[in-house]
This record gives C-alpha cells, structure tokens and sequence, in this order.
C-alpha cells in the first residue's frame, strides 16, 4: 500500500461528513484524549497523596500531543494489545512518568472514557448543526406560511395546506431531535476510575484501604473532564446501553432527514419544490434534461445507513456477559464513528438543501385548480342551500356531475370541467363560484399555526444557539 489510491478511504470522509466530526474521530484526537486521561489520573493521585513526583506530571504535560503512532503499532503487533501499546508509547516520550502512567487503571479507563468525551464532543457538533437546519427551515416556513399547497394523504389529493404549513412539519421533527440530542448531552455520564471490574479494587490498593480518597479520586477526574456525573456503578465497562441511547438519537435524525427528503423528491416530481440545483450541475449521463434530487437522494441512502447501525449498539450492550466481554470491542470501533460521520453528513447535506429549497408557485396554484373543485363541491352544495336549494337533490347532482368530470380527466386526459358542469346547471345558478373557488379559504389555520410553531418552538432555539447560526455549506462532490 504505497499511497491513498491504493487502500480503501471511508466515503463519509471523503464524500459527507465536515472536516471537524472527521478530525474528532481521527486516530489522533483518540489517542490524545487518551494520553490526557492519564495525565488527570495522575494529578488527582497526586493531590491524593500518592508518590507522584511534578516532574513527571510536567513531563507526561509536554508530550500530550506528540504520538509517535508508528511506534505505538510497532508495540501493537508485539503485544497484541493497543493500550499497553500506548501506555509504553507515551513512556518513551516521558521516561520519567513510565513507571506511574496508567497507574491503577484499567484499559477501559482510557477505552471507555475517550469514547464517552469523543462522542459528547460529537453530539455537541450534532446539535448546533440541528439548530442551524431548524432556523433554516422556519425562515422558508415563515416565507411560504400563507402559499396554498394541495395536501396529500396516502399520495391522493386531500384538503390545502399551505408550503410553509408543511415545512414546519419537517421543522418540528428535527426540534423534537434537537430536543433528544440536549437531553442525552446532558445526562451523558463519565465512566470514571472503576478499576479492573468496577470494584475499584488496585485504587483502594493504593490508598491504604482509604474508601474517601478512592471516591474523591472518582470525583477529580470526572471533574476535570466536565462531566456532570459519573455512572454509579460499572463492571470493567460502562453500561453499552448508554451507546445505544446516542445512537438512537443520531437515527432520530437520521429518520427526519428521510422523511423530508422523500417528501422533497416527490414534490420534486411534480415540479412544485426541488433541491438546490446548480449552473453546471449534471442530472444524468444519458438524458441531459435531468434535474435527479441528488443531494436528498444522498441525505436518505446515509440515513438508511444510520437508521440500520442503531441496531448494533443494541445487541452488543444485551451481549456484554457478567462484568464484560470483548466482543464488543471490534463493532463499537466501526458503529460508533460511522453512526456520527454519517449523521454529520447528513445534516451538512440537510443545511445545504434547506437553504436553497426553490418553490415554483404557478405550479402549485395550477394543481390546485385541477384537484380545487372536487374538494370545493361542500361549500358549493351549502351555498346553493342556503339559496334555497334542496339538500338531497344538490347532493345527487354534484354527484353526478363530479363522476362525470372525473371521466374526462381519467379516461381522457381532458381538464377538470367540474365547476362549468356546475355553472350549467340551473340548481347552482345562485351560486358565486368565485367567492368558493378563493383557495386561501380552505387552507385553515396553517398559515397561523406556522406563527405559531415559530413563536414557541422555533425562537427559543434560536435564542440558545445565538451567533452559531446561517452556516453556509457546499457539498463536497
């Protein structure tokens, strides 16, 4: 393997993810926060009493960032063993701290609370990226609050809406995820220092049998990672439960960015919204006219990826046997990272699309007109009462005149005649057409409701996430 060409790169890399979640999940950022665990172990033993000298915490200080990570795999293939790897790594650039690194510790004192400070990290980037993607989608909701829009259920014509009504449903998925993702960034626990099987056993070794300076170890590292809390209990690993919990916020989003997608290449289809699309864009090799919805196609292909890696997580903290088993440890490597990096993309796509979203309204007021008399034949019908008309007899003639319309339309491809059936029809001749054809009557509270869901959900994310906002993104390919 002689250059890049020739080994395989992740294509969240290369293609999705931002250069900061790439960099937080490099081997770099790992083996770091891993060389700092050490360090804040060793303080807070050495503010405990144990014979620790400043010059060794000075030493072990100057060498954070300076992993010789070819000597670390040279000692990995020795030993088979990547922490020990590390530990005799580190001592060979702070000869004086070898013999106290990783003092009392466990592999998983570093393992696991590296994982839990890299992923904090990695929701803390998710969460700014969610807050940016929901101010984005409320100013296009805000924008097209009052626009009337046909409805949709099951993929057949329902009662209007309107453009902005709709993306505030994309909106409010992505705030209940925001909503998640504060939620688990707050009670993400620190494994802390739990020894070999939790019991905490080699620390009490060390400390004379002394259960407060065990405990206030416990507490000084945890604190000196910024951590709220620490799990109460743990057997040589932190409870893989708390993997599956991230994980399944980061498929939360992971299934709203599908959804709006999907909606958007539907809509796409019928020319009434479509994604950003640029000067010299290519839809297609063969069919030059092409404008294929790449950028939501992309977002829902890594959703699926995201949404079927959440599964991972779930199995291995029911497979973890008594105190632990490593058969975690190969999954976790790939699932974890994978799962932030596709996510990540995600929402960088997400954040793209939604600040180039283009609206074709001509469009929309033209399927309206076609769909509009059907869903206008109540208002019709009441109007024609109240103009002294009879109830049931009104009822039979829309009936058949809505059966017949549909004919020509169906059968042959003809306009929606409906409404001049109607006008012909001596029973309707009271009627003002024009006052019941107005679509902005059927499209009830929507254009308030969108006020609404701004006002109460939207602003105050706005204000917690203020000066973190209007990011721009281009794709990368």
């Amino acid at each position: 393997m002689k250059n890049k060409a020739d080994v395989y790169v992740s294509p969240l890399v290369e293609r999705n993810a931002s250069p900061e979640m790439a960099q937080l999940f490099s081997p770099k950022t790992k083996f770091t926060t891993w060389r700092k665990l050490w360090l804040e172990l060793a303080r807070a033993e050495k503010t405990l009493g144990l014979d620790i000298k400043q010059t060794q915490i000075a030493e072990m200080e100057k060498h954070l960032n300076d992993i010789d990570l070819a000597k670390a795999a040279r000692y990995e293939k020795k030993f088979r063993h990547d922490v020990m790897a590390h530990v005799h790594t580190f001592g060979d650039a702070a000869p004086k701290a070898a013999p106290i690194i990783h003092l009392g510790a466990t592999s998983c004192y570093v393992g696991d609370n590296a994982d839990l400070i890299i992923m904090r990290q990695g929701l803390q980037i998710i969460t700014t990226k969610l807050a940016g993607l929901i101010d984005s989608l409320a100013k296009f909701a805000k924008k097209y609050r009052a626009l009337p829009t046909l409805g949709f259920t099951h993929y057949q014509p329902a009662q209007l809406t309107t453009v902005g009504k709709r993306a505030a449903l994309w909106c409010y998925e992505f705030a209940i995820d925001l909503d998640e993702a504060e939620h688990r960034l707050e009670n993400i626990p620190f494994r802390g220092v739990k020894g070999t099987t939790g019991t905490q056993a080699s620390f009490l070794s060390l400390f004379g049998g002394n259960h407060t300076k065990v405990k206030k170890l416990d507490a000084l590292v945890t604190k000196a990672f910024e951590f709220k809390k620490n799990c109460a209990v743990t057997g040589q690993t932190y409870q893989r439960k708390i993997d599956a919990l991230i994980v399944n916020v980061l498929s939360s989003v992971a299934q709203s960015a599908h959804k709006m997608c999907n909606d958007i290449r539907l809509l796409a289809n019928l020319k009434e919204i479509e994604e950003p699309f640029e000067k010299s864009q290519i839809g297609s090799s063969a069919m030059a006219y092409k404008r294929n919805p790449m950028r939501c196609e992309r977002t829902t292909a890594l959703a699926r990826l995201v949404m079927s890696l959440a599964t991972s997580p779930q199995m291995t903290a029911a497979e973890q046997w008594l105190e632990r088993t490593l058969d975690d440890s190969a999954n976790r490597r790939v699932v974890l990272p994978e799962a932030f990096l596709a996510t990540d993309g995600i929402l960088e796509i997400m954040t793209n699309v939604a600040s180039g979203l283009v609206t074709y309204p001509k469009v929309i007021a033209a399927r309206i007109d076609s769909e509009l008399p059907f869903m206008a034949t109540e208002n019709i019908l009441m109007a024609a009462v109240k103009a002294n008309g009879n109830r049931q007899e009104l009822h039979e003639s829309i009936r058949v005149h809505s059966h017949a319309a549909a004919e020509q339309v169906k059968k042959f491809g003809k306009p929606n005649d409906l409404i001049a059936r109607l006008k012909a029809d001596k029973a309707f001749a009271k009627v003002n057409f024009k006052a019941v054809m107005n679509s902005k009557d059927y499209i009830g509270r929507a254009p308030q409701q969108v006020d609404e869901f701004i006002a109460e959900i939207v602003t105050p994310i706005r204000r917690r996430y203020r000066g973190k906002l209007n990011r721009k993104v281009e794709l990368k390919v």
